[in-house]
């Protein structure tokens, strides 16, 4: 390749393309999932499918071994192809993988001894399983390495925007992942026999993506090093990755615990699942995530600072107009969406909590694109330092206020903890991307703020009504019509255009 070549393809069709790619292999597993969960369970038994579950909590537990390493690959990769210094990416995927490699053998190893104490004594296996629950154990220690080092050749892939490999293995894997313990357990093998097929299945994916990315990166063939002067940038971004992954699940099933303590298991229950019929929603910005963070690695590499503000001010106004529209339906139908999803109790109960945290969905995917300008821009030690100061704040708010209004409170603790962390993260972006605020809500996405304040306000009042549904449903339309014809311009269309036909392609294969 000319060093003088840019070796990537940076544009607004190529984001839209990318995402799209993205939201279709993380929905289509789920589908998967939801659809082959019920058969597991019957053809496994409870205790057996009991039992593989716990195995996989602990897996994920040995699974922060990776250090935050995949993701600090992608970051480290892509700035270097922001540079079109080519000779850089086999010293830091290489010292990478190595680092991963022996890290997993660390992990496998330490499984396997911890394994008999967690089953003899922690996780209170019923007795006729415990031989086999051992052995179940031992096997998921021998694919921790793989598991770690598929990691790092992802992350190769996704720093060079190869979205399409990616999930060209990612989908097949993880639709194998859900399908298979059904198909071992149709074929009456316990539980080491459904692990062996789960293991086969990562190390085919492995070598798959080692294939992929040799022929993505040739250079990766030619030269093999290991260098410790590569491995402490890397494990310093990473370490700050793995904290913030370590928080983000506090944060998020803390007000869970606190509700069980201070009122009642079966509010958990009222409190949860509105929660997560809202939160599923996640994937869209979070597929848009999966685009940005490499994009932003990639501009931070090549100093392209006019690029990094257009991309971030287009990610804000695409998240703000579909995640905002979606996010005032949800608000406006609550309770008719959770009577026919949950039934009449949890309508009664868990409307406002759907509300409140539909509104938090909201601020959340906002958030998801000053996030992943940080990561890109390799600043992972403010997002950690963001959770553990959301973290002090939280913890007494939430408790105050589900002490003074249930799951309502919950729901609000939460929501306020979002917008906090919304708030911290748009600041330091500004701050570091030295945004202009007149630049940052530029391009129609002042406007669209406007049209989406209106639509909120007539949302409110319409409620009221009783004849305000179907005339809602009326202004949802003129407000998709005004959004197509007077926020969006050509170029946006075309890449909204470009990145439906990518997913419908994806999806029709």
């Amino acid at each position: 390749m000319n060093p003088n070549e840019s070796p990537l393809e940076i544009s607004g069709g190529v984001i839209a393309r990318n995402t799209f790619m993205n939201l279709a292999g993380l929905a289509l597993p789920v589908i998967v999932g939801v659809a082959t969960i019920p058969l597991t369970i019957r053809l496994m038994g409870t205790e057996r499918f009991g039992i593989l579950s716990l195995a996989w909590v602990v897996f994920g537990y040995f699974s922060y071994l990776d250090l935050g390493l995949g993701m600090a690959t992608t970051r480290f990769v892509a700035e270097a192809l922001g540079k079109r210094d080519m000779e850089q990416i086999p010293r830091y995927f290489w010292t990478t993988v190595t680092f991963q490699a022996f890290m997993g053998f660390l992990g496998a190893a330490a499984l396997s001894l911890s394994a008999p104490y967690l089953i003899d004594h922690v996780l209170n296996i019923p007795a006729g399983f415990i031989r086999e629950s051992k052995t179940t154990f031992y096997l998921l220690a021998v694919s921790l390495p793989p598991v770690l080092v598929s990691a790092s050749f992802r992350g190769a892939l996704e720093a060079r925007q190869r979205f399409d490999l990616v999930n060209l293995v990612k989908i097949p894997s993880s639709v194998l992942n859900y399908g298979l313990p059904s198909l071992g357990a149709a074929l009456g093998l316990k539980l080491p026999g459904i692990i062996v097929l789960l293991i086969i299945t990562r190390l085919l994916t492995l070598v798959v993506l080692i294939v992929l990315c040799f022929k993505v990166f040739p250079v990766l063939r030619r030269r093999f090093v290991f260098q410790s002067q590569a491995l402490k940038p890397v494990l310093r971004y990473g370490i700050w990755v793995m904290v913030s992954n370590a928080l983000g699940p506090i944060l998020v099933y803390l007000d869970r615990f606190l509700i069980g303590a201070l009122l009642t298991v079966t509010a958990v229950s009222f409190y949860t699942a509105p929660y997560e019929a809202v939160m599923r929603l996640g994937i869209v910005p979070y597929s848009l995530l999966m685009t940005l963070f490499p994009m932003f690695s990639a501009l931070q590499g090549g100093g392209d600072e006019k690029l990094k503000r257009f991309f971030f001010r287009q990610s804000v106004k695409f998240l703000l107009v579909s995640m905002g529209f979606v996010a005032v339906i949800l608000v406006f139908f609550a309770d008719r969406f959770l009577g026919l999803y949950l039934g009449a109790e949890y309508a009664l109960k868990g409307t406002l909590v759907f509300q409140i945290i539909a509104v938090g969905f909201f601020l959340y995917s906002l958030t998801i694109v000053p996030y992943g300008f940080l990561q890109g821009i390799g600043r992972s030690d403010l997002v950690a330092k963001f959770y553990l100061a959301e973290l002090v704040v939280y913890v007494p708010l939430a408790w105050l206020t589900i002490r003074a209004w249930g799951i309502a409170g919950a729901a609000l603790a939460w929501t306020t903890r979002v917008a906090m962390d919304m708030v911290l993260m748009f600041i330091a972006a500004r701050k570091l991307g030295k945004f202009k605020f007149s630049a940052l809500f530029g391009g129609g996405t002042g406007q669209a703020a406007l049209w989406l304040a209106g639509l909120s306000v007539v949302g409110i009042g319409l409620k009221r009504v009783a004849w305000g549904t179907p005339v809602f449903a009326l202004v949802l339309l003129v407000f998709v019509v005004v959004l197509w014809f007077r926020v969006f311009d050509a170029e946006e269309k075309s890449w909204i255009r470009t990145g439906l036909h990518k997913m419908k392609a994806k999806v029709s294969r």
